[in-house]
């Protein structure tokens, strides 16, 4: 099994690693400190070594920060961790704080008096996160202090950073050589009049390279940062005994392998201007470059565009990848459906997933900790099932399964939702809300420069209109065989890229009541040039090509909420999930497949 159930929260071990803390600041001169979800490459999730976050506090959720004052500890969290938080941290201790909705700054500014101190791990946090704390902060008299390393020094079992191999990833997937990636990104710094670059996301690297690692768990990217010259040459800063001769092999001549303890030096002794993308950038890399004199440029990691904007080898793997996951998945639900579901546990149905996979033989890990969530824990966005939260399947619940798979040809990611027995009317009735929303998005016709702000509403305009919402983005990046949650491009009110072709995202409404159930329908897509219409204008459209195929379960629809649009456009979904993974199926899934996605 990739995915294990031990318990990784412990709320009693808060507040005697809370006062360690404290101790260590008073020593300091230190009002405050900040103890963030990231490492210093700012990735979404993080190796045991760096999940300071969760060792401090007991929250496990994959964003978010603690503010640590001497008579409060604030553990700022959004909303799809604000169920998840109260069980996970000692209240007593700790004070969940909803957050962006609640600023930093105006935390602090109410907390603390004039002139006190906060201290911040300058590798830990990003120049632009502490930018704009500073701006927050200004006139109220309290300062920031680089103060690294603090909960380091409290750890005493902290684990060794990862090492795990870096290796080749094949051409024919990547579908360009990292030489020719390296000669197109340089040319764009010089046309900048930029020197050189910094590039710190493991997942960028990865992609520029040509190379896959294993230091992150369910990701498969290598730690170490990069610094690509306006050559085209670059050097590799990691720990050398992940490189053996075949990845130096690859590398070839331009790409310089060097240790992470030579990066500083290497920063100190650039010539500006150099690239520095301050969402991404750890604050002591700036630092370093101004303290030697090196002029920087802030813009995007000239890697994040080109590495969501997949090439047509890599949405080959994409669809590949999801017909044999989307087999898989059908299997399962031919077995579940097969059970005595009120038998079953919240950890049957993870284990039972994983193996339909695993039988593919081709899947490489999980792409995330898979979601199993019945009831009440379906209204758990982000919801882990460990030994002690399992929970018995009961007549009448919804069950939200979200998974995906991490296979050499690409990154999946889907979510049904599963009725036990009978549910009532009002979850069906949700449910159809959900799945209008998941249609709108499907169907969409949209004009080039439009940005997955713009058509966040077209999947919540169902709910809405119900009064109800979902405390997510509708839609997030996805990797080739890379991080299943990647950016730039979402859908999400907050993100003004435009999407552009060759983008992977999620289409993922979702309705939760907490204490009583939840719903989650996703698919990923991908964008694509659109057919333009007939007597439509002269103008460059957009729309969507669906990637996952996976009947949706129609025992929760409400048919007749559904238009006859959203009716076709179903049961047309439905027969190219049969006619794409018949040929896959087993004799029983293929019986089943023939039921699941009769006509609505």
């Amino acid at each position: 099994m990739f995915q294990t159930f031990d318990d990784t929260a412990h709320p009693e071990q808060g507040p005697p690693r809370l006062e360690a803390l404290r101790a260590v600041m008073r020593h300091d001169g230190l009002a405050g400190y900040l103890v963030p979800r990231a490492d210093a490459h700012q990735g979404e999730y993080v190796a045991p070594h760096d999940d300071r976050l969760a060792w401090l506090t007991g929250f496990t959720g994959s964003a978010g920060f603690c503010a640590v004052l001497h008579d409060a500890a604030g553990v700022f969290i959004d909303g799809r961790y604000r169920t998840q938080v109260k069980n996970q941290v000692a209240l007593d201790h700790f004070t969940p704080v909803p957050w962006p909705e609640t600023a930093l700054h105006d935390w602090l500014r109410a907390a603390l008096p004039d002139g006190c101190v906060v201290g911040f791990d300058p590798w830990l946090h990003t120049v632009e996160q502490v930018r704009k704390l500073e701006e927050g902060l200004s006139g109220s008299g309290i300062t920031l202090r680089a103060a690294p390393g603090l909960v380091d020094g409290i750890w005493p079992d902290q684990p060794p950073p990862p090492q795990g191999a870096i290796t080749p990833y094949p051409e024919d997937m990547a579908g360009e050589t990292h030489s020719d990636k390296r000669t197109r990104l340089a040319a764009s710094l010089r046309n900048k009049g930029q020197r050189a670059a910094v590039i710190t996301m493991p997942d960028s690297i990865a992609w520029l390279l040509n190379i896959r690692g294993s230091d992150i768990p369910r990701n498969p990217v290598p730690h170490g940062f990069a610094i690509l010259h306006d050559s085209g040459q670059l050097s590799l800063f990691t720990d050398l005994a992940k490189c053996d001769d075949a990845l130096r092999a690859h590398l070839g001549g331009d790409v310089t392998l060097r240790p992470e303890t030579a990066f500083g030096a290497a920063l100190r002794s650039l010539q500006g201007p150099v690239r520095i993308d301050p969402a991404s950038c750890p604050v002591d890399v700036a630092n370093q470059l101004q303290e030697a004199g090196v002029p920087a440029t802030e813009a995007r990691d000239p890697c994040a565009l080109p590495k969501a904007c997949k090439n047509p080898a890599e949405i080959a793997g994409a669809r590949a990848a999801h017909v044999r996951d989307g087999a898989a998945v059908v299997e399962f639900l031919c077995w579940y459906d097969n059970q005595d579901a009120a038998q079953l546990t919240e950890i049957d149905l993870v284990t039972a997933l994983e193996g339909f996979r695993r039988d593919t033989g081709a899947l490489r890990d999980i792409s995330f900790e898979t979601i199993s969530g019945s009831g009440p824990n379906g209204a758990v966005m982000h919801y882990r099932v460990t030994r002690s939260s399992n929970r018995t399947l009961r007549d009448g619940d919804l069950v939200v399964l979200d998974s995906g798979g991490q296979y050499l040809d690409g990154t999946t990611d889907i979510t049904r939702t599963l009725p036990v027995g009978q549910p009532g009317d009002e979850p069906r009735a949700c449910f159809t809300r959900v799945l209008r929303g998941m249609i709108a998005l499907s169907r969409l016709r949209f004009p080039k420069g439009v940005a997955g702000a713009h058509i966040d509403a077209v999947a919540r305009a169902p709910l809405w209109m119900a009064g109800q919402d979902y405390d997510h983005g509708t839609g997030h990046g996805v990797g080739a065989y890379l991080c299943v949650h990647e950016g730039p491009q979402r859908i999400s009110r907050v993100s003004d890229l435009p999407l552009q072709p060759g983008m992977i995202l999620s289409n993922e409404p979702g309705y939760y009541r907490e204490g009583a159930f939840g719903i989650r329908i996703e698919n990923l897509i991908t964008v694509r040039e659109a057919e333009r219409p007939q007597g439509g204008d002269a103008r460059d459209m957009l729309d969507f090509e669906t990637l996952t195929f996976v009947p949706i379960d129609r025992r929760l629809i409400v048919p007749e909420m559904l238009t006859e649009d959203e009716r076709a456009w179903l049961n047309a979904y439905h027969a190219q999930c049969r006619e794409v993974l018949s040929p896959l199926l087993s004799d029983a899934a293929r019986a089943w497949m023939l039921d699941a996605t009769a006509l609505v």
